[in-house]
Parts: C-alpha cells; structure tokens; sequence
C-alpha cells in the first residue's frame, strides 16, 4: 500500500492507516480508482470523517452529510435501497461524483480519523527513535516485546543469528511454535547487527532482571534472557546482587533462593568466573 500511494505527508500516512484498517476501502475500491487515475489519494475516502467533510464542503447540510457517513461506515449503504436512493439524489444534487457514491456502497467498514491519527503519531514517534536513537529504540522493543528471545542464538553475533534462521526455515511448518515467535526476533537482532550494534555479555551484577540496557555503547541483556533462567529466579539474583556482592556460589545460591539449575546456566553463559563454590578453607590437602 505504501509504494502503491507513495505517501509524502503526515496526513497522507493517516489515510493509509484509514485504508488499511477498513473492509472494501482500499482493496476493491481505492486501490482500483488510484490505479486507473480518477483520484489520488487525497480525494480518496479512507476515513470514515472524510465522508462528512467531503459532503459539507460540496455543500450538502451537516445532518445529512452525518447520517450518509454513518450508513456508509456501517456497511450499510445498500441493507435499505429507499434510503440510499433519497441520499444518492441528494449527493448528485450536490454534483457528487459517480465515483464517490460507487465507493460508498462498496465500503463494509471504516476506520475513524481519530484512531488513525493516534496510530500513526506512535508509529513515527517509534520510527524517529529507530532512526536517531537506535539502540534506545532496540533496547525497549527487547524489553516489552521479545518475548521469545534467547540469549543463546542472539547475542553471540550475526552469524549464530542468521545459521538460527536458517535452521527455522529448514524446518518449515514442522518448526515448533517457540522458534517461529523466535523468528521475527531473529530478524530484529540481525537488524541490530547489520546497524553496526552489538550485545554486551549477561552480568550477574551489571545485567537487569528482565530489561535490556544500554550501556557502553552496546545493549546488556537481562538475565531473564538465559533460555531456562525464569523472571522468579532472575528477579531474586538481581535483588540479591544489589543487596550486596556475592561471597561464593552458595552464597548466591542461597541469598537468591534458586537451585542448582539455575547455578549451571549462569555457568554455562560465564556469569560465575572467579566465584568459588564455597568460601569455607579446608583443612586438609
């Protein structure tokens, strides 16, 4: 729909937001008379405001202008052929054009400027920071969005990622459902990368719960992000660990309250180098 309309203005972004979230608005409709060049995208109807606004400037009084949008926007321009008929006739009074009323009782459903308008500030609000605050932008889509990710397949570099992707498209619909959610995460982390960004290694002290940070120039995964390391366990290191440094790894164990599973991930992704099992000496050699 974008390259179709090639939109250049903010306004023009809502009407495709309009469009897109209507029934027999662009597809069967618009699409079709911008194709064959009878309107633009400004003259076409893509909100259900711009049915009413449309009318009144064409001349038509404010009260019916209102009632034809509302049959229009519920679909309903031809459920009551009588009616439809007493508004045609206006419209046409008015020098509506043929085209505009055919669309009219094409329309199933319509969108309301309002809620185009607050969808597209967000999207931009979220595109400038993609842009011009990448990794602020990369950092909150992990933190609320990322449901799936997987410390293991995405923060050792684009090449772990991209070998990960291929192994899901290998599978195909044999994939299981945890790695086809992976996957558009996947493809977010490669983004990063190719961006020239990079993950930080997870820290049992410097690593939040469950929020990705920025930091060094770099994004710091939770440690939440370990796959099998859950938000309970991850959510009692992190508040042990700022209630003071860690003694050894019973220590931790036991201040954090986890078991001895959680203990083998932080081993596995380095968390625990240098801390000793214990710190009690022995006495014998």
């Amino acid at each position: 729909m974008l390259v179709e309309t090639k939109p250049s203005t903010f306004n023009e972004l809502i009407s495709i937001s309009g469009l897109s979230h209507g029934t027999d608005v662009w597809l069967n409709n618009a699409q079709d008379l911008i194709h064959k060049g009878i309107v633009t995208l400004n003259d076409a109807i893509c909100c259900r405001d711009d049915i009413m606004i449309y009318l009144i400037k064409k001349g038509l009084p404010p009260n019916p202008a209102f009632k034809i949008m509302e049959t229009v926007r519920k679909g309903k321009a031809l459920k009551d052929p009588e009616k439809w008929a007493e508004y045609v006739s206006l419209m046409k009074e008015h020098d509506v054009p043929d085209w505009y009323i055919k669309s009219c009782e094409t329309i199933k459903y319509m969108f309301p400027k309002a809620h185009a308008a607050a969808y597209v500030t967000n999207a931009f609000r979220i595109a400038w920071f993609k842009v011009h605050e990448p990794l602020a932008y990369y950092a909150a889509y992990f933190s609320i969005r990322a449901d799936e990710f997987d410390s293991e397949y995405m923060i050792f570099g684009k090449e772990k990622v991209r070998n990960k992707m291929k192994e899901i498209d290998l599978a195909g619909n044999s994939a299981s459902p945890k790695d086809k959610n992976m996957y558009s995460i996947l493809e977010i982390v490669l983004e990063m990368y190719e961006r020239g960004f990079n993950f930080l290694e997870v820290d049992l002290y410097k690593s939040h719960s469950t929020k990705f940070l920025v930091e060094d120039g770099g994004i710091r995964p939770p440690l939440n992000s370990i796959p099998g390391l859950g938000t309970v366990a991850a959510e009692g290191i992190y508040r042990a660990g700022h209630e003071g440094e860690f003694e050894c790894i019973d220590d931790m164990q036991m201040r954090s309250k986890v078991g001895k599973s959680v203990v083998e991930l932080l081993q596995k992704f380095g968390c625990l180098k240098g801390m000793t099992q214990s710190n009690q000496m022995s006495l014998f050699v």
